[in-house]
């Protein structure tokens, strides 16, 4: 496991957690496509990439054939481990070699639909680092788990809808519509909508230096 890269609850391989269901969605086929491309990209096999993140051989080849769907802890962990940030794991599309914009109708999606966490991609998808935009929307209690988790980069969001419970480390924070926030995503953090009744929208941005493992 690289240096400073933590997963709590779903990293142990006999965890419960890890039992994931049966999917076939094709947002996950889509995901588990660009995984299995970028870890043989680096070369990388699923017994290295196993023993790199404490994920099950079986497991990690579930998702890649997309019988699986992860948990956005485990995105993170797999995305990590393959040099790449969570805007890494969509498809590029197209032809355009240089893409500067992405139209609305042309967004990538990545839907957690066992978390009620959907993922719209608002910039091209370009190298393993760099800065990615999301329009992230978290259905009435949807949220990523009890566990903390961390990841490479720095993150920073604005709540554009609903409410956001964003727990760092130890702090428990609390935003309404209209508050940012920023933080190192190597800090443990996790989040979450906390109204059973109405969505939150976030606009949320990720970005990972070219240089994050010097």
């Amino acid at each position: 496991m690289k240096p400073g890269l933590r997963l709590q609850g779903d990293a142990a391989v006999s965890s419960p957690k890890l039992r994931e269901t049966a999917s076939g969605d094709p947002v996950d086929v889509a995901v588990g496509r660009r995984l299995r491309a970028l870890r043989q990209g680096r070369g990388l096999s699923l017994e290295k990439v196993a023993a790199r993140t404490g994920l099950s051989i079986g497991f990690v080849s579930q998702v890649e054939r997309g019988l699986s769907s992860p948990s956005l802890r485990v995105l993170a962990l797999l995305a990590d481990t393959l040099e790449t940030g969570i805007g890494g794991l969509f498809e590029p599309g197209g032809t355009d070699r240089d893409p500067i914009v992405v139209s609305e109708r042309d967004r990538p999606e990545l839907r957690l639909w066992r978390a009620g966490i959907t993922k719209q991609l608002l910039t091209p998808v370009s190298g393993t680092r760099g800065l990615s935009l999301f329009r992230t929307v978290l259905e009435p209690g949807a949220s990523t788990g009890a566990d903390l988790f961390t990841h490479d980069g720095e993150e920073a969001g604005l709540v554009l809808e609903g409410r956001l419970t964003l727990v760092v480390e130890t702090r428990t924070l609390h935003l309404a519509e209209g508050d940012g926030f920023r933080f190192a995503s190597r800090r443990p953090h996790r989040f979450g909508n906390p109204s059973a009744r109405a969505r939150a929208v976030v606009l949320w941005v990720n970005a990972i230096c070219a240089n994050a493992d010097a």
